[in-house]
């Protein structure tokens, strides 16, 4: 493929969607981000990798919660108590994105940012989801979650996501007009999703606008 494409894909918990991201990164010879993303907001604010991770998953803005992180010796923005600790986050990840994008092709794994590259005539937007139990399953076997709690764990990151997606793009997670191709992985597993969204990839070069 010619052109320069930057692939979204925003999913269900345990539905597979990293993983799809990453074969898809491979297949195509292009970057792959989504720690990475974490990493550089991490650097870029001083905020702890682990804050930065979680509060992707739920939406923390109280006072003592955000002065307690304000007061953090790691924390560059005491000049900037007024705004939520969340909000910065979430700028510096947005930020990060719309640098990624900038440099060309890649896959890019949740944080919002098919919603932050809505602007960008290059993104792809993807979701991912599956039935409950299969993503039940895949939590007891890949992630290592009891299963007796599994899915209690499944609707908790389900709904932190949703949360906060809400919070940021005023928008409902996983509304299909969000998305170019949404994919069910209890239907076509995970290489064959792969497959697909490369052939929508192709079918869009070949649209003639």
């Amino acid at each position: 493929m010619s052109n320069n494409y930057v692939i979204t894909i925003s999913r269900k918990f345990g539905s597979g969607g990293r993983l799809i991201g990453q074969k898809l990164a491979t297949k195509l010879g292009i970057p792959f981000y989504d720690k990475t993303i974490i990493e550089l907001a991490a650097k870029n604010t001083g905020i702890s990798e682990d804050f930065i991770e979680k509060s992707g998953e739920s939406i923390s803005n109280s006072f003592l919660f955000n002065m307690a992180y304000a007061g953090s010796t790691n924390y560059r923005y005491t000049t900037q108590a007024d705004t939520p600790i969340n909000d910065k986050v979430f700028y510096a990840q947005e930020e990060v994105i719309k640098q990624i994008a900038a440099k060309g092709s890649c896959v890019i794994v949740g944080r919002c940012a098919e919603y932050i590259l809505r602007n960008n005539p290059n993104v792809v937007r993807i979701f991912v989801n599956a039935k409950m139990e299969d993503r039940v399953q895949r939590a007891i076997n890949d992630y290592g979650i009891d299963a007796n709690g599994a899915e209690k764990e499944v609707k908790r990151v389900d709904k932190g996501r949703a949360n906060y997606y809400k919070f940021y793009t005023h928008g409902v997670w996983g509304d299909l007009k969000y998305y170019d191709m949404c994919i069910n992985t209890s239907f076509t597993g995970i290489d064959p999703a792969v497959e697909c969204i490369i052939a929508l990839l192709k079918a869009k070069e070949g649209v003639t606008e």
